[in-house]
Order: structure tokens, then sequence, then C-alpha cells
């Protein structure tokens, strides 16, 4: 238990590259997460997230029985995943039954690929994350990731906040509704293909879906939540990173441990406001 405070091991860790690039990768899954989680809680895609994030898992499972890059294989099965979801699950009760149905159907894929590929171990680091080996490579690929999702995001977000609100004012007043619902469904495919790289695709969740499941506990203003679940998610992502260094404990298992903290204490905190 005194690995957690030897602050004297964490600093040697905290300078050195790949935990540096670890950091920085995993600092802007958060942003990201924090980003795209309140319009993900709005519109009750959290299971569709778990689906993109297994489809993901698929990808990448292809593409190392092909021989090919592990991110790409990852990004292509996780945004044909989230396309197929917006395009044919436009109602929430219908949507669920398509990943559902999708999902089954991927994962058994997935497994059959590993299988195939025969090393279980790098399929497992595809389930739990891998974050402390995000290398160059990688780093670069989360932060084109992350531009690309900011600015197409900014440019759909009033619009799509609208659609999200009131769909069917939205449609007569001309919003591409459907469109819309497709472009958002393919941000959240990349951004969880990413994190399926940092963090694994069973953990996904805890940041893109947690911190703003904790945010709205807290507020009902769009833009106080939005602040907060980008706050939360960096808490969590990076504060993960740093109290897993000492003890030597998965990345993964921290971040999640953390982000389901801040959601308990703001339930209760929420709870009690209403009171």
């Amino acid at each position: 238990m005194g690995q957690f405070w030897n602050f004297s091991q964490t600093a040697d860790l905290l300078s050195r590259g790949f935990v540096q690039q670890s950091l920085i990768a995993i600092a802007l899954l958060g942003l990201i997460g924090g980003l795209l989680g309140p319009m993900i809680v709005a519109r009750q895609m959290s299971f569709a997230v778990h689906g993109a994030a297994e489809l993901s898992f698929t990808g990448a499972a292809a593409a190392l029985l092909a021989g090919v890059s592990v991110n790409i294989g990852g990004i292509i099965g996780a945004v044909l995943a989230a396309a197929v979801f917006g395009l044919l699950g436009n109602r929430a009760r219908e949507r669920d039954s398509v990943i559902g149905a999708v999902m089954a159907f991927g994962l058994g894929l997935g497994v059959l690929f590993l299988s195939l590929y025969g090393r279980v171990g790098t399929g497992f680091s595809l389930l739990t994350g891998q974050v402390v080996s995000v290398g160059r490579d990688g780093l670069i690929a989360v932060s084109v990731t992350a531009v690309v999702i900011v600015a197409v995001y900014a440019a759909i977000y009033r619009p799509l906040m609208f659609a999200s609100l009131d769909p069917r004012v939205a449609v007569a007043s001309g919003v591409p509704v459907r469109a819309l619902s497709v472009i958002f469904a393919i941000l959240v495919g990349l951004a969880a293909a990413q994190g399926v790289q940092i963090i694994g695709a069973l953990l996904v969740m805890s940041l893109l879906i947690t911190p703003a499941a904790a945010a709205v506990r807290l507020s009902a203003n769009p833009t106080t939540v939005l602040i907060l679940s980008i706050v939360f998610a960096e808490v969590s992502a990076i504060g993960g990173v740093i109290l897993s260094l000492a003890p030597e404990l998965p990345v993964s298992v921290m971040v999640t441990t953390i982000s389901f903290a801040i959601y308990v204490v703001c339930r209760v905190v929420g709870m009690r406001a209403r009171e």
C-alpha cells in the first residue's frame, strides 16, 4: 500500500519519455471523451459507445491477423459500426436492437481473428488497454483524431443539440437529423477506437460516459455540464496514469476507479441538492 505514496519513484517515471507520451495521449482522450459525453448521455447512446468499442476490438483483431496497423484496423471497425448504428438505429429502442445484433456478430468475428492469430496476450491488451506503450505513432494518431473530432463537433454542435432536444421540430425546420446522427455516431466511433488503444475496449465508457453522467447530476445547464464533463474526464485520465505508476497497477483500473468515485460523489451531491 505504501507504494501509492512512493513519490520519488512516481517522479522518476514521470520524467521518462514514454510516460509523458502516455499522459498526453490519455489527456487528449479525456478531452474528446468529456466533450462528446454530454451529447452521448442526452441522446441515450451509452450502449452505442460500448458497441463501437467492441467492434473496434474486432477491427483491431482483424488488423493483427492481416499484419497491418492495429490502430487503423480499430478505427475502421469502430467507424463502420458507428455508421451502421447511426443509419439503422435512429430511435433509442430500435438502436439498441441493432447494436446488440451487430455487436454479437462482431465479437464472434473478433474471437475468430484472435484464435487464428494465435497470440492471446496481444488480443487481451486490446480489451484492457496499453497506454504505457502508446509511442510516437500512437500519440500522433490520437492527436489527429482529437483535432478532427473537435473541429467537426464544433461545426455540428448547435443543430445537433436542437435535433437531440426536439427532433420533430428540428425535422420540420429543415435540420438534417439523420445526417447529423450518422456524423455524430462516426465521431463517437473515432473516439471509441482511440479509447480501445489506450484503456481497452472493456473500459472505454469510463471516459466517454461516466464523467458526463456525473456532470448531469450537478447541473442542467449544457455549458456547465460540458465543462464539468471535461474536467472530470481529465482528472480521471491523468490521475489514473499518475496513481498507477509507483504501485505498477494497470492504468485502466485506476482510471475507471477515479471516474466511478467522481460519479458516486456527484450523485450523492445531486440528490442532496434536490432535497
